[in-house]
């Protein structure tokens, strides 16, 4: 079945200062969706407040997955109804093998009873971690620890297949690459491409749309989103700026610094 993420003039707050300021947006099985916008207008906000960071208050507005409030779920339940993110800066876990905390990722959205078994699960993750050209050691290395800033974003995109969420998340995943890993991390996500998988893209550069491209590309800033295009509105961003769209709009220059 097709999914569906629903967000209706959504306001977000840190410490009392509003940072998101009605983002309107939905996003549905076999779509891609890139947001693209200067820095600190609010883009990486939004990728919190959808998963539950208790740092950004919803002072207003809804998030909907497939007709459930996603905002009466804790972070735990948002993953298990299939909403994923891969953060910029992913956290290291001492102690907890890539492998032992992507099958125990996996069991949680299962029925007790129908857990994965460790063959499948072995013969999956060597396919996805052959794709992502990544060494097969990096399975039982501890989670994220000691990886480079590459390994660490691969390592994002060996977790989204493995998981298989309906809808994901990917907040600057072509932040520090060079172009070959950009290459590698845009095959993996390409490879998910279907009409049980939609994403949202967040990026500054149009570079990622180069091997990934959207089916609709999204302008946010002061908090909202304000032009949304294909991927023709990204190529003339990368040519001509966000200038043309201020003064299209009659935008002050302002951001959020979130």
């Amino acid at each position: 079945m097709t999914s569906t993420l629903s967000i209706k003039d959504l306001h977000v707050a840190i410490e009392g200062k509003e940072i998101l300021k009605g983002v309107n947006l939905e996003i549905k099985g076999g779509e891609f969706h890139a947001i693209m916008g200067p820095n600190g207008t609010g883009k990486s906000t939004l990728s919190a407040a959808i998963m539950g960071h208790p740092k950004y208050e919803v002072t207003s507005g809804t998030i909907e997955l497939d007709g459930e409030n996603v905002l009466e779920m804790e972070v735990d339940e948002r993953a298990r109804a299939g909403l994923f993110l891969a953060m910029q800066y992913p956290s290291e876990i001492s102690g907890v093998t890539n492998a032992d905390f992507l099958r125990s990722s996996i069991n949680s959205r299962r029925e007790e009873g129908d857990e994965i078994s460790l063959m499948k699960f072995i013969r999956e993750m060597d396919q996805k971690m052959d794709l992502l050209e990544m060494d097969q050691d990096m399975a039982q290395r501890y989670l994220n620890e000691g990886f480079s800033g590459g390994e660490k974003k691969r390592n994002e995109i060996l977790q989204l297949m493995m998981i298989k969420p309906k809808i994901a998340i990917l907040d600057e995943i072509d932040s520090g690459l060079d172009i070959d890993a950009l290459k590698v991390v845009a095959k993996g996500i390409n490879s998910m491409r279907s009409e049980e998988f939609g994403c949202l893209m967040i990026t500054h550069y149009q570079r990622l749309l180069n091997y990934i491209t959207p089916d609709f590309v999204h302008v946010m800033m002061q908090g909202r989103i304000v032009k949304s295009g294909g991927e023709e509105l990204a190529q003339r961003l990368e040519a001509e700026g966000y200038d043309w769209i201020k003064h299209e709009l009659g935008i002050e220059d302002e951001t959020v610094n979130h």
